[in-house]
């Protein structure tokens, strides 16, 4: 039998899904989610304990053996069908499941004397005659006893004459009463179920003789309680959203009657707009609905395990991933090729790396992960992509150049994800080396190093002559260690995509590091818009895995397409439930209008602010020369004020590029360009991105602009304007209208509509509205000054003579620095 997931069984039961999780858990079954699967013991236990209710227990007889010659009476318990209505007079026994013959005992009428009251039920045993052999065959059977009994052999009974003729008679029918029951008995226990025993026409305890009355007679039967019906509410089934046209098809009622019904819950709606689940559904209680969600529920499938707790307790700690980052040319593959004792730079074209490459290298017993970036500005994407999944960046900086443009994007990179940086400096052997002077420089940056009481740890290094290196390695656990990382290698593996390419030969290839869980060969992977079962994995160096564990990168074969390098993939139960996960992303794609990313500008950040986002305005800065750089850099920075900050998180001189526009994208941040221009692949980027790109020509129009984009961030300040002043002169009152005031205006102007105060003797009375304005008897949309009107007040009726009534408004005016 297939395993049935226990979404499946509460459907079929009638419960709620996350009902049935939790009742399976009292009965033993662990389940951690309805998408869980079920064995067939653990099914049929479900169906036993929740499809139906117990039915009452009726006490059955046994007889047994005493040592002294007679026979003990034991009455037991037994779980039996409620019974049914009787049914009238002369109605056949019939019962559901067996064929039988309808007994026909109408033909002979007998006078059916009162049966004899049934004694108390009693704990010690009742002394009762020796059971005969169709009484002991029953007993041996498990069936319950007759109504009434009449001895077999019975010389009295079986006498000669008319009289023991008609005896016989009555005994012969009564057997075949018996024997009837006895057959519905065995037809019942043959078929699994409970038939309905519907009762003979004629009282067998008539046929007794008086004579041959049992002291053992049982009680009468006690009525079965009936159980309260259950109130079943019919089911609607929703997809996450519904229009309300649609819901009210669901329904059965008409739009306009659900429009109303949604208007007293504060919703208002049109005939084509969507509603959420939980509004759905307390408008089709009001109906005798219950709305079911049936969303595909994507999340669930993409658990990191199938059964147990959500902290699983396994956790144990994993090496670190380290980042490899730097100037192109400063020896961040030597370092790589000095710690892994191989040579990568050989195998790279023109010693520089073409690709992004994830290795795993063993130190002292325990395993570091490196992901080593391209250097060159041609590949600033990939770089940005490595800092985004790592722990620990390591910066690799020449002692014989110090800073330089692609170190401070490494650095900024590193800042932009949030990563404890260690700066290695290289190339200490060579004899114009300053490794005191780097020191200094980073310094200009935000990277204060230990040596100078800030918290960036340096270490001089030489990956030529093999120097530094155990205590560059001691630095990196003693860090990884300060972060206590862990995860749980029992579980369906988790990661990111390092880089994918499609091989002739293979496929699509793709280079993964695994983040939690473990990776075994013939695991089904899902990623993206793609899927398929892991066919080959091997190691940085071309040997086969098994198995890939926690922060362990390795190259994967066998998916259905190439994935995009960034994209997270999961390890799914099985073909079929990876199937249903990408058909339902393909769905959606297809489904989803086009949409035109939003361009993050100047003008957004006010809309961000209102709703708690950033109080600080984030620039990447490019200029043509230094001096320009530094000028603009430090014109933007003195416009920070208590509320609102500049941060200029990079700068650098030259035409803005393809990383620029990344980084901007990454810290959401706008690009800022002097007398610089970008190339089309930026623009192309800026587009694609959403990102906010700002050329000027002059420094004051820059920093204009990136004035007002802070104010922006502020929120306006109201300002009250006083419109005009009237004096009551006098009052009149208009019935269903209220006490008008007779008045004339002093100063400025009257607006219907607008704010007002009741000022009385110098004191403020009353605040509130115009209600209404006339000019003799017409309305009057304003009144100016010297002229005479009536002025209503909305809600206030006390009018004196000699009142004053102010009116005035508010205006919000943006914000000013």
């Amino acid at each position: 039998m297939a395993k049935i997931r226990a979404y499946k069984i509460a459907e079929e039961l009638g419960l709620d899904r996350n009902e049935l999780v939790e009742k399976a858990r009292t009965f033993g079954i662990d389940l951690k989610s309805p998408m869980a699967s079920l064995e067939d013991a653990e099914v049929l236990l479900l169906r036993e304990k929740l499809g139906a209710a117990k039915a009452p227990a009726e006490v059955v007889e046994e007889r047994v053996a005493s040592g002294s010659g007679t026979a003990v009476i034991r009455r037991r318990k037994r779980v039996a069908p409620p019974p049914p209505p009787l049914p009238e007079p002369g109605a056949p026994l019939v019962s559901e499941g067996a064929q039988a013959p309808a007994l026909e005992l109408a033909a002979e009428p007998l006078a059916a004397p009162e049966a004899p009251p049934a004694p108390e039920e009693r704990a010690e045993p009742v002394v009762a005659p020796e059971p005969s052999e169709e009484e002991a065959a029953r007993a041996r059977a498990g069936l319950p006893a007759p109504p009434a009994a009449v001895a077999v052999g019975d010389a009295e009974a079986a006498g000669a004459g008319p009289a023991g003729d008609r005896k016989g008679k009555q005994r012969k029918r009564v057997r075949e009463v018996v024997n009837l029951r006895e057959q519905e008995q065995i037809a019942r226990q043959v078929a699994g179920r409970v038939a309905v025993r519907r009762p003979v026409s004629v009282d067998p305890r008539a046929f007794v003789s008086p004579r041959r009355k049992r002291r053992d007679a049982p009680a009468p039967a006690r009525p079965a309680a009936t159980a309260a019906p259950k109130t079943t509410r019919r089911a609607i089934r929703v997809d996450g959203s519904v229009s309300v046209s649609e819901f009210a098809k669901l329904l059965g009622v008409k739009a306009p009657e659900l429009q109303g019904r949604l208007m007293a819950l504060g919703t208002m709606v049109g005939i084509n707009q969507t509603i959420d689940l939980e509004t759905a559904a307390k408008v089709a209680s009001g109906y005798g609905f219950e709305v079911q969600d049936v969303r595909f529920r994507e999340e669930e499938l993409l658990a990191p395990q199938e059964t147990g707790e959500q902290e699983t307790g396994n956790l144990v700690p994993r090496p670190p991933i380290i980042t490899v980052m730097g100037h192109v040319d400063h020896g961040k593959t030597s370092l790589l090729d000095a710690l892994r004792k191989t040579d990568v730079v050989a195998g790279e074209a023109g010693g520089i790396t073409q690709h992004i490459g994830a290795y795993q290298v063993s130190t002292g017993g325990r395993k570091l992960t490196f992901i080593d970036t391209p250097g060159h500005e041609a590949f600033t994407m990939m770089r940005a992509r490595g800092a985004q999944v790592t722990d620990i960046v390591v910066l690799v900086v020449a002692a014989t150049e110090g800073i330089m443009p692609q170190t401070v994007e490494a650095i900024d990179h590193a800042k932009a994800a949030d990563v404890p940086i260690i700066v290695a400096v290289n190339k200490i052997d060579l004899p114009d080396a300053n490794p005191q002077l780097t020191r200094q420089r980073l310094m200009e940056h935000g990277l204060v190093p230990e040596e100078f009481g800030g918290e960036t740890i340096c270490v001089n290094i030489s990956a030529l002559k093999r120097t530094g290196l155990e205590q560059l390695l001691e630095m990196i656990h003693l860090q990884a260690e300060v972060l206590e990382l862990r995860a749980d290698p029992s579980r369906r593996a988790t990661g990111v995509v390092l880089e994918a390419e499609l091989d002739r030969g293979r496929g699509p290839v793709a280079t993964v590091l695994v983040q939690d869980g473990t990776l075994r060969r013939g695991d089904v992977l899902v990623v993206g818009t793609g899927f398929g079962r892991v066919r080959l994995m091997q190691d940085e160096f071309g040997h086969k895995l098994d198995e890939a564990g926690p922060a362990t990168p390795a190259q994967v074969v066998g998916l259905s397409a190439v994935p995009e390098a960034g994209q997270v993939f999961h390890v799914v139960e099985s073909e079929r439930v990876g199937k249903e996960i990408v058909e339902h992303r393909i769905a959606e794609l297809r489904g989803r209008p086009a949409e035109v990313r939003p361009r993050l500008s100047l003008e957004d950040f006010f809309a961000q602010s209102q709703d708690g986002g950033v109080k600080e305005l984030a620039i990447v800065l490019k200029a043509d020369v230094q001096g320009s750089l530094e000028a603009v850099r430090d014109a933007l920075i003195k416009l920070s004020t208590d509320a609102v900050k500049v941060d200029v998180i990079h700068t650098g001189v030259g035409g803005i590029t393809e990383s620029d526009v990344m980084l901007a994208k990454a810290s959401n941040a706008i690009v800022i360009g002097f007398h610089v221009r970008p190339d089309p692949a930026a623009r192309r980027a800026a587009e694609g991105q959403g990102v906010d790109l700002r050329l000027y020509q002059i420094i004051y129009e820059a920093t204009d602009d990136v004035r007002r984009a802070m104010a922006g961030l502020l929120p306006p300040t109201v300002k009250e304007v006083v419109l005009g002043r009237a004096e009551v002169r006098r009052t009149f009152s208009v019935p269903k209208v209220g006490t008008i005031g007779g008045s004339y205006v002093l100063e400025g102007l009257v607006r219907r509509g607008a704010l007002c105060r009741l000022i009385r003797d110098g004191v403020q009375i009353y605040e509130g509205r115009i209600g209404s304005l006339k000019r003799f008897k017409d309305d009057a949309r304003e009144v100016l000054t010297g002229f005479e009107c009536g002025i209503g007040i909305d809600g206030y009726n006390d009018l004196k003579v000699g009142d004053v009534i102010e009116v005035y408004a508010r205006e919000e005016q943006p914000a000013t620095l």
